[in-house]
């Protein structure tokens, strides 16, 4: 099957797709409430989360991450908590930890603040590396072992973390099997002007912004997002396609990281969400070439240190797309 080409779609199937695309429309609506301007970061951090990724922020702090993070988690009824990483910040701290009951003499497994549906994790790059690798079993099986035993998250799952600048003081900069954990890295950047002025008016009234945002979709069916999105079919030619992008993004000279199947794995997964977003039931080369930067650009490396989304949008030049 090509990009242009699906197989026939059940009127069961077009009818959930098309409920899905008005779920979509009910969240980022919500959520632009309080996020003003940034249409295109909401939308994908939705795509994220419907592909059940993580999503990293990089920008300088007072954007908005926060903010979004908070929004998303009222508008689709989840809970969520806040980390802030610090430099003292211990693994138990992120995960928990067994705490020892004096009525029953026996220790008891006290839940961390990864127990959630919406995790924060603030300046995540404050922390020194062992306490950022607490997150790696967290992020990649949805669960934490502690002595042995392993206790499972609730669904849906998604972390948020925020990175500051690693030219600020104090900052680490975070493994690479951490970054990889990571499906996409965003950046929420400064607002437009008119965006800003309107963001004053709304901030500035006597109710907090948050206070009436009340949810619009539930838990339940983030995670009926999350089964959908598997389903999405991609073709033998555009899993071809998948992989002869990451094979340029490997060849090239400037490129001095290497980049993980796990890096084909989550491109796929997040062009399955944007298709289903999309109301198709296949993916096209579009999903993948508008992704590609956000799901890749991170896990490259360049000779100056910079995030590799020019390399990526210039190693897909080099890829003829199936016909």
């Amino acid at each position: 099957m090509t990009e242009g080409t699906s197989t026939p779609v059940r009127s069961e199937d077009k009818e959930g797709l098309t409920a899905i695309q008005d779920q979509f429309q009910r969240v980022l609506s919500n959520i632009k409430k309080v996020i003003l301007g940034k249409d295109e970061v909401i939308v994908r951090l939705l795509w994220a989360v419907a592909a059940q990724g993580h999503v990293l922020f990089r920008d300088v702090p007072g954007v908005g991450k926060t903010m979004l993070a908070k929004s998303f988690a009222a508008s689709v009824s989840a809970t969520f908590k806040r980390i802030q990483f610090t430099p003292d910040l211990l693994p138990m701290d992120v995960t928990g930890s067994n705490v020892f009951n004096m009525h029953k003499k026996t220790f008891e497994f006290a839940a961390g603040p990864v127990f959630t549906n919406v995790l924060l994790a603030d300046e995540i790059n404050r922390a020194p590396p062992k306490t950022q690798s607490a997150l790696l079993e967290v992020m990649e099986e949805r669960q934490v072992t502690v002595e042995g035993t392993t206790h499972k998250l609730p669904p849906p799952f998604i972390a948020i973390a925020t990175m500051n600048p690693l030219e600020d003081e104090g900052t680490y900069a975070l493994p690479a099997a951490q970054m990889d954990r990571f499906m996409m890295m965003l950046s929420v950047g400064y607002p437009p002007e008119d965006a800003e002025a309107k963001m004053l008016e709304v901030h500035l009234s006597p109710n907090p912004a948050l206070a009436d945002l009340a949810p619009v979709i539930t838990r339940e069916e983030v995670v009926a997002w999350q089964a959908r999105s598997r389903a999405i079919y991609v073709s033998p030619e555009m899993r071809a396609y998948v992989v002869a992008i990451m094979r340029a993004v490997r060849n090239d000279e400037r490129n001095l990281r290497s980049v993980s199947p796990r890096s084909t794995i989550l491109l796929a997964r997040a062009a399955q969400a944007r298709a289903m977003f999309s109301g198709r039931e296949f993916v096209n080369v579009d999903d993948v070439k508008t992704l590609a930067p956000d799901v890749l650009g991170h896990r490259v490396l360049t000779s100056d240190s910079g995030v590799g989304r020019e390399l990526v949008l210039r190693s897909m030049e080099k890829v003829p797309a199936p016909a």
